[in-house]
C-alpha cells in the first residue's frame, strides 16, 4: 500500500510539473544567513542574527538542541565546542574538555557560563569578538521580531535543523518524536509557524514533522557521499519536502530540473564565494545558504 501511494504521488507531481515549473521561476530568491553570519559574527547567536537582518537576509539558518532541562538551544554542536568557546573563567577549553561539556546533559543555565563569542577562530578571521552565549531558540525569536519591528523590516523565515542521528538517541538529545514536539511548542507559541522551515539530515526527524505538523515546510539536507539518487532519496523520505538542501557541491542542472519537475525548491549549502554563488543563482536554484550574507548583495 504503501508502494502504490509513492509511485501515485510521483505520477500526480509528474502531470503537474508545468505548473510547478512556472511557480519556482515567479517564486523570490531566498538569501539565507548561515548560523546568521557565521563568517562575520558569532555562530547562532542572536548578534549574528540581527547583523543578517541588517544585511537583507530573507531566513535565518540556524540549528537547535536540546538541554537537560528540555529548553530548545541554539548550537551547531551538541556539546561546547572548544574551538571557538570559554570556559566559566574565561580559560581556555581543551579537545577533552569537550568531550564533558554534552549539552543534552547541561541544564540552560549551566550552559550560560560558556562565552562562545571572545575567542578568535582561525576558520572565520573576519568574524567579530564579542562575549556572548548560546541563546534559546524563544529568545532568538523574540528578538528578531522586536527588531524586525523596530527598524521596519520584512517577516523573515526561520530555518531550523534538529541535531540528531539514530546512533545518538538518548546521549546528545532526546528520541525524534520528543526533539520536534520541543522545537513545535516554541514555534506554537511564538505564532510563527506560517514562517518556519524544519530542516533534517535526519529523516525520522522530518517524517514525523509531516505527519504530526502537515503545514510546517520541510527541507531534506543532504551531503556528499550519497547512497541513494534523488529519486531514491525522496522514496526513502516517503513524501515530498518543501526544500531540497545539498551541499552545493552536488548542484547540477539536472538536479535543479529534478527538484523543480517535483515542486521542490532547491536551496544549497554552504557557499562562501561570489564566483560560485552567481553560478549557482545563474544555474536555476531558489536561494542559497552562506556564512557571508553581506555577498548577496553583489548577486545579479
Amino acid at each position: 500500500m504503501k508502494i502504490n501511494r509513492w509511485f501515485f504521488l510521483l505520477l500526480f507531481m509528474s502531470c503537474t510539473s508545468a505548473k510547478i515549473q512556472q511557480t519556482h521561476t515567479v517564486m523570490p530568491f531566498d538569501k539565507e544567513g548561515h548560523r546568521g553570519c557565521r563568517g562575520l559574527m558569532p555562530e547562532n547567536t542572536i548578534p549574528a542574527f540581527l547583523k543578517a537582518l541588517d544585511l537583507g537576509v530573507t531566513t535565518l539558518e540556524m540549528d537547535a538542541v536540546i538541554t537537560k532541562d528540555s529548553q530548545v538551544l541554539i548550537s551547531h554542536d551538541p556539546y561546547i565546542n572548544y574551538e571557538f568557546s570559554l570556559g566559566p573563567n574565561g580559560q581556555n577549553l581543551t579537545k577533552a574538555d569537550q568531550k564533558q561539556l554534552n549539552i543534552y546533559k547541561m541544564t540552560y543555565a549551566e550552559t550560560q557560563q560558556y562565552d562562545v563569542g571572545s575567542k578568535y577562530y582561525p576558520r572565520f578571521p573576519q568574524q567579530q569578538k564579542i562575549k556572548v552565549h548560546k541563546p534559546l531558540l524563544s529568545t532568538v525569536i523574540d528578538s528578531v521580531e522586536a527588531y524586525i519591528q523596530q527598524h521596519h523590516l520584512p517577516p523573515v523565515q526561520y530555518n531550523i535543523e534538529t541535531k540528531s542521528t539514530d546512533s545518538t538517541d538518548g546521549i546528545y538529545h532526546p528520541d525524534p518524536a520528543t526533539f520536534v514536539r520541543l522545537i513545535m511548542q516554541v514555534i506554537e507559541q511564538k505564532g510563527i509557524a506560517s514562517r518556519v522551515i524544519i530542516q533534517s539530515f535526519d529523516i525520522r526527524t522530518l517524517q514525523y514533522l509531516h505527519e504530526h505538523y502537515p503545514t510546517i515546510k520541510t527541507a531534506l539536507l543532504v551531503e556528499p557521499p550519497v547512497t541513494l539518487n534523488f529519486a531514491g532519496q525522496l522514496k526513502q523520505l516517503g513524501f515530498i519536502p518543501t526544500i531540497y538542501s545539498p551541499d552545493y557541491t552536488m548542484v547540477t542542472p539536472l538536479l535543479v530540473k529534478q527538484c523543480h519537475d517535483m515542486g521542490i525548491a532547491l536551496i544549497p549549502w554552504t557557499v562562501d564565494d561570489l564566483p560560485t554563488m552567481q553560478k549557482l543563482k545563474n544555474m536555476g536554484v531558489n536561494g542559497l545558504i552562506s556564512d557571508y550574507p553581506n555577498l548577496y548583495a553583489q548577486l545579479k
